[in-house]
């Protein structure tokens, strides 16, 4: 490529001139192409070393004057053909012009100028794609990486790190490229070249870890094998890069979610040195993960930046310091201690935002004031001017809504029908009017069945009071709505239960669901009319559901709570059709609506499946089986002696994954487990995880004492029954588990109070942070086993249906399924998320298109065609494509392929023959309009009598009855047909060792049916030309003496040859209808000795000039076959078993072989150049 000239002082050091003239030199680096000798290794070694450009672009072309001893680069190349495309333009557009100047300043100037203008006007089409601009250095990398790798331009480089890759017990040292597809590492260390390419799909396991051998070292590992990495400049930052991409390809092969690149990043404000713009993208996804978690924000929340600060917290009379941090559509502050102090601001409840007066106390204060008169203080911030620009920018992008949704709730003794009505006023104020007349729209299901209920003054219910009245004082405190100050006291007030009246509220701020709901007035409404009789898999579940739901509260015994349970899954299943409905989901929902009206207990839901359980209620409930080996690392970790025990049992991943799913709502009486349910809106999965360690805890002693995994199961299940709550207000829920399981002699009761309080005091020290960092572990061990899980059921599957052995299914599964993933980060006629069906079973979920099959059948195919390949590729897709949807699912690929390499040989020609008649023939091949016509429409006569439910019946008996298709259900073929399966089987013949016999036995077939088709043409006299054919058929040859056997002969022998010799004589060129003497003989046998063996026969879908085809004429499937089993040769040929091991070796080592094949022509072109 042209570069901007840059000086050269040296022009000789390490480098070899191959070319030159007055004016320009053409300089090879020395180490590159073949020889060398130990200078060119050592350079070689330094260039990968240094990570020198050189080892990008090997071949430069100087510019000198006699004059002057200083050179200008003025171009770069990575292949010969590049650099000496380059030379040429110079010698025949600059030579000429330059050697006229005088002066040799004057000659560099022009050159200058010129090389300048020439890169200006490449680059001016960039601009215009808005494309992040990268360093050279990092675009030198990426350059280098795909030619190293062999990578498409589609392949983006994220970053490149120095280090050692170990390979045995000898490091080498080089460079590991980091994509977002691939991992990929390359050394050349004194003549040794060692090259490594893993896709980040593949990855089972991703480890930092530090030991005798491998000091602070990153392991990488595969199904297969291990690769260590170590001696990083910055390991921690490479480690959390890889994190981050393996992340990626796991919610691809999860969800067929494509990578994206964010366009929208704000540009840095000064250069980044080698850091591209995908790494600022990767760099802003996990500040914007991190600040989503922390303050349970939406998912398109995006961190604008944060700064130190301090915060005025006016109930402790102090100032807290911090971070502040800034988004879109929020202001929230962290305490640097951790629980002292949290608070989220969001832009809509902003009124004003003013810089205060500065002092010595308070320096560069700002006060920002909410719609609810609260006034917040933060003060020491370093820049304090922007700050408070940029919060007015987002300020003026914000929705002006006057309504607010963090109004003053009326206080906790009013009556339930004054809440009624504001809540209703409240509804209507903010457009939502559907189902305003249900009941359940602005009460939860508990309020409504405890409206006329007597009120109880017992000590149970004069505790629940005094719980109100202190959530009552924490309010006037710390504020109440989502702009409160959230302390360590508000997380005592949780530990101790949320009281019946204040628990949906409280759940809808602390789990960030109010935000959600403020933000997006009317969504519910318009959600539940959208899905409102809309029918599905998922709806049919739900029905299936509704009343298992809590069966035993009477609040879902009659329609009412039925009817609010149904709306609020089916509107969720409407949003999200990517999880649709999964069991369990109906239990916690139906916990929701007895405490939320339907639209909170909806958008709870909706935080829970996308934010704070992600993954836990799709299909294959991943996000349940990660933490469930969360958890069992979490025994190892805290419970050694019974993790061991346990794992022994098999007991962990059997009770874990109901503890998780449910929340605890499933094992554990109502009354208990709603208070976990407090506890885990506030602090998030690691409260289940420590209540489950205390459960453990608690029965270590009985569990030790086990033999087998019932007797296990039936502990843990007595415990969690007997898990009571003495303080709860409502009349006793029958748990039916606890009533099958309590025996004459149940154990004691366990507090859940108590149970809590125990699981904080022995298991506190678990944090979020080290939560996530443990699933994200799991999670590739998970999804790669359900990976595996599938690849077994396909295997299975499929052993019946095929005769291919088990190794090779697999790896032909393997093969198919990379197809398919490819074609989400590379691009592909339709998008891969359309062709993955997670519903479909897993045979069927993955599907390629016609290019990618065309791909995988060129290499993997028995059938080798030459250029007839592409032809015979499409016309068996279009077979195997029952549905006709443009896709092939593993099932239909594999159907073919068995075909062709296990059929008998009736089998193999059954296919053959079928790829030459429709529907394997696109309309454009079919001989005429009329038969096109007949084979692609499906027209259906009108039905004049009316038929009766019988008739109906018996159809559809008999499209359920198993087709058997027999070798007389195959239609006749015509002669055109005829002819194109003649030229099939000669191209197939092209490459065998016998080849001139192949020939020589498929012209003597050829000749036979040719006879055949004439005679069968006399007993068809019946038959008429229909007269679209006969309109458009050519005027007849006067010459036409000759039989049409001997034109279809001559058609044959005429068919387009194409020598495989790069070179043609004009002899061969003169004339393409001329026929040879040996071609046609006076008996209408093909000869086929003159065709020599670097000649092939290709078919096309033309109808060639001057041939006159007989359209009475027609053969059948029995005729061919019977002719073909009369020569030995084309017996053997279709009876001879075929190894696809030896073809799928070849298509994995595929991109290995066009790295190679590239390399070589390079040093061929250094050969013919010099």
């Amino acid at each position: 490529m042209w570069i901007n000239p840059e000086e050269v002082l040296l022009a000789g050091a390490l480098w070899v001139s191959e070319r030159a003239n007055p004016f320009f030199i053409l300089q090879r680096r020395r180490g590159h192409g073949r020889g060398g000798g130990l200078s060119g290794l050592l350079v070689g070694t330094l260039d990968v070393v240094l990570d020198s450009s050189a080892r990008v672009a090997p071949y430069r072309i100087l510019l000198q004057t006699a004059d002057s001893q200083i050179y200008w680069n003025v171009a770069c190349g990575s292949s010969r053909r590049e650099i000496t495309d380059h030379w040429e333009w110079l010698e025949s557009n600059l030579l000429q012009t330059i050697s006229i100047f005088d002066n040799d300043e004057d000659v560099t100037t022009f050159v200058k100028g010129k090389i300048s203008g020439i890169i200006a006007e490449e680059n001016r089409p960039k601009q215009g794609e808005d494309q992040e601009e990268d360093c050279g250095k990092f675009r030198e990398a990426e350059l280098k990486m795909r030619r190293l790798f062999g990578m498409p331009d589609e392949e983006k480089l994220v970053n490149y790190y120095s280090c050692s890759y170990w390979k045995g017990r000898v490091p080498r040292q080089g460079w590991l490229y980091l994509s977002v597809n691939h991992l990929c590492f390359y050394s050349f260390l004194l003549g040794k070249e060692v090259t490594l390419v893993v896709q980040w799909m593949e990855v089972t396991q991703l480890e930092k870890n530090a030991t005798l051998v491998f000091p602070e070292s990153v392991r990488v590992s595969t199904r297969h094998t291990e690769h260590f990495f170590s001696m990083f400049l910055n390991i921690n930052d490479t480690f959390k890069l890889m994190e981050q991409l393996a992340n990626i390809a796991m919610r691809q092969l999860l969800d067929n979610e494509a990578f994206a690149a964010d366009r929208s990043l704000p540009k840095p404000s000064k250069t980044l040195k080698n850091v591209s713009a995908l790494k600022r993208d990767f760099d802003a996804r996990a500040k914007n993960e991190r600040y989503r978690t922390m303050f349970r924000l939406t998912q398109d929340e995006r961190l604008d930046g944060h700064t130190d600060c301090t915060l005025w917290t006016p109930f402790a009379k102090m100032h807290v310091v911090g971070q502040l941090f800034i988004s879109n559509n929020y202001i929230c502050f962290n305490s640097r201690e951790e629980d002292l102090c949290q608070l989220i601001i969001p832009l809509r409840e902003v009124s004003i935002v003013e810089k205060a007066d500065s002092s010595s106390v308070l320096p560069c204060p700002v006060s920002i004031s909410t719609k609810n008169k609260m006034n917040f203080l933060f003060a020491n911030l370093k820049d304090r001017d922007f700050l408070v620009q940029r919060i007015s920018d987002f300020l003026q992008r914000t929705p002006d809504n006057s309504w607010g949704d963090t109004s003053p709730l009326s206080p906790i003794g009013h009556s339930a029908s004054s809440s009624a009505s504001s809540a209703e006023s409240e509804s209507v104020h903010r457009g939502r009017q559907y189902h305003l007349g249900l009941p359940t729209a602005s009460q939860g299901l508990l309020q409504l069945y405890h409206r006329n209920a007597p009120e109880d003054l017992g000590p149970k219910a004069m505790k629940e009071k005094m719980k109100e009245e202190a959530w009552n004082i924490h309010f006037s405190e710390f504020g109440r709505g989502v702009c409160m100050y959230r302390t360590s006291r508000t997380r005592e007030l949780i530990l101790n239960g949320i009281p019946e009246r204040l628990r949906g509220e409280l759940w809808l701020l602390f789990s960030g669901a109010q935000n959600e709901m403020a933000t997006h007035p009317g969504y519910y409404g318009d959600l539940v009319e959208q899905a409102m009789g809309m029918c599905s898999l998922a709806t049919e579940e739900i029905e299936r559901d509704l009343h298992r739901s809590m069966p035993e509260h009477r609040a879902f015994q009659n329609e009412t709570g039925i009817a609010a349970l149904r709306r609020v899954l089916t509107s969720y299943a409407h949003r999200n059709p990517g999880i649709g409905y999964c069991q369990a989901m109906n239990i916690v929902t139906s916990v929701l609506l007895l405490y939320c009206p339907e639209e909170e207990a909806f958008w709870l839901l909706v935080a829970l499946c996308e934010r704070m359980l992600p993954d836990y209620y799709n299909t294959r409930v991943v996000g349940a089986l990660v933490d469930q080996g969360v958890f069992e690392d979490l025994t190892r970790a805290f419970l050694p002696l019974l993790y061991e025990h346990m794992q022994e049992l098999g007991v962990i991943s059997t009770i874990s994954l109901s503890w998780f799913l449910t929340l605890f709502l499933s094992v554990m009486p109502f009354d208990s487990a709603v208070l976990l349910v407090d506890c885990f809106f506030y602090e998030g999965i690691k409260v289940i995880f420590q209540v489950a360690l205390a459960v453990l805890h608690d029965n270590m002693d009985a569990l030790l004492s086990c033999s087998d995994e019932g007797e296990a199961m039936t502990i843990l299940g007595r415990y969690l029954d007997n898990v009571v709550n003495k303080q709860t207000v409502a009349p006793p829920i029958p748990h039916l588990h606890a009533l099958l399981t309590s025996g004459d002699d149940p154990p004691p009761e366990i507090d859940i109070f108590d149970l809590i309080k125990s699981s904080y005091e022995k298991f506190g020290t678990l944090r979020s942070d080290v939560i996530e960092q443990m699933r994200f572990k799991q999670r590739l061990k998970v999804i790669q086993s359900l990976e595996d899980t599938a690849k077994r059921s396909v295997v299975r599957a499929m052993m019946t249906e095929s005769a291919f052995s088990i190794e090779e299914l697999e790896e032909l599964y393997c093969l198919f399924k990379s197809k398919h993933m490819t074609s989400c980060y590379w691009g592909s006629s339709s998008s891969a998320a359309e062709r993955h069906d997670p519903s479909l079973p897993y045979l069927e979920q993955y599907r390629i298109d016609p290019v990618q099959f065309t791909q995988l059948f060129t290499v993997l195919a028995p059938w080798v065609c030459g250029g007839h390949t592409t032809t015979l590729s499409a016309r068996l897709f279009r077979l195997l494509d029952q549905n006709q949807d443009g896709l092939v699912n593993f099932k239909e690929f594999i159907t073919g392929l068995s075909g062709m390499y296990h059929g008998d040989m009736t089998e193999k020609l059954k296919l053959l023959y079928k790829l030459h008649l429709p529907p394997a023939l696109c309309p454009e091949e079919a001989e005429s309009a009329l038969e096109a016509t007949h084979f692609f429409t499906q027209d259906v006569p009108r039905e004049e009598k009316v038929k009766d439910y019988r008739y109906y019946l018996r159809m559809w008996a008999k499209e359920k009855e198993p087709k058997s298709e027999t070798i007389k259900d195959l239609p006749r073929m015509n002669q055109e047909q005829f002819i194109d399966l003649c030229k099939t089987l000669y191209n197939m013949f092209s490459e065998e060792p016998l080849e001139q016999q192949l020939y020589h036995s498929i012209a003597t077939v050829a000749s036979l049916l040719l006879r055949i088709g004439e005679v069968g043409k006399k007993f068809n006299n019946g038959s008429k030309k229909s007269d679209s054919a006969a309109a458009q058929a050519p005027p007849p040859d006067p010459q036409r003496e000759e039989s049409d056997e001997s034109q279809v002969c001559q058609a044959l022998a005429d068919a387009q040859l194409e020598p495989a010799g790069p070179q043609t004589s004009e002899e061969e060129t003169k004339d393409d209808t001329s026929v040879s003497s040996n071609s046609v003989v006076s008996s209408g046998s093909l000869q086929c000795e003159d065709i020599t063996d670097d000649t092939v026969l290709i078919g096309g879908g033309e109808q060639r000039r001057g041939s006159v085809l007989d359209v009475d004429w027609s053969i059948t499937f029995e005729q061919v076959l019977a002719s073909l089993l009369t020569e030995p040769p084309l017996v053997d040929y279709f009876e001879r078993k075929r190894d696809i091991q030896i073809k799928m070796a070849a298509c994995k080592a595929q991109r290995a072989v066009e790295r190679q094949t590239s390399s070589t022509s390079d040093h061929e072109l250094s050969q013919h150049s010099i």
